[in-house]
């Protein structure tokens, strides 16, 4: 499959802005880890539709203007990968679940561990908003984009009571 590409600057920093024919592929971390997502090669290119489409509704989330989106999502992964996947894009904006609530939710309670692997693996974040997902107790939990990075996601959403304090420790 033939992917493109274009960067974009954020107030999270630099994200790389991945699209396939049929939508949005990814949306890596400036320092992601190469192997968290697997694409094949991709060719630079700030005019495909897909791409610029994520980045103006990328541009209005972070000025606090968007809380959906509507750019067309092309996750690229295993079923269980793409359940998790389809049932991030179900957390409201501001709010959060835990892993444990997501394995119930797609139907599967014992696959708590399976659902933070998945969770891990998410190649669109902020879209696909797996930092809305938190651990049982609260806490803040794994974020291929840093947790201070998390934090950010979760304060400018306004997230709910119950993870402010968590916010406020990752951001110290």
């Amino acid at each position: 499959m033939a992917y493109v590409f274009s960067v974009t600057d954020s107030p999270v920093g630099k994200l790389k802005l991945v699209a396939s024919p049929k939508g949005l592929s990814a949306i890596l971390w400036e320092d992601d880890d190469p192997k968290r997502v697997r694409l094949s090669d991709m060719n630079e290119d700030d005019s495909n539709p897909f791409l610029q489409t994520t980045q103006a509704e990328l541009t209005e989330y972070f000025a606090g203007k968007r809380q959906e989106f509507s750019v067309p999502l092309d996750f690229l992964g295993t079923e269980f990968q793409k359940k998790v996947w389809t049932a991030l894009l179900t957390i409201p904006y501001g709010k959060t679940k835990t892993y444990a609530e997501i394995a119930l939710q797609i139907g599967n309670p014992k696959a708590v561990r399976a659902v933070g692997a998945a969770n891990g693996k998410n190649p669109i974040s902020i879209i696909a908003p797996c930092h809305r997902v938190i651990g049982s107790s609260g806490a803040l939990t794994g974020f291929a984009g840093g947790l201070s990075k998390k934090a950010f996601l979760l304060k400018l959403e306004g997230a709910d009571n119950a993870t402010q304090q968590q916010l406020v420790l990752a951001l110290i």
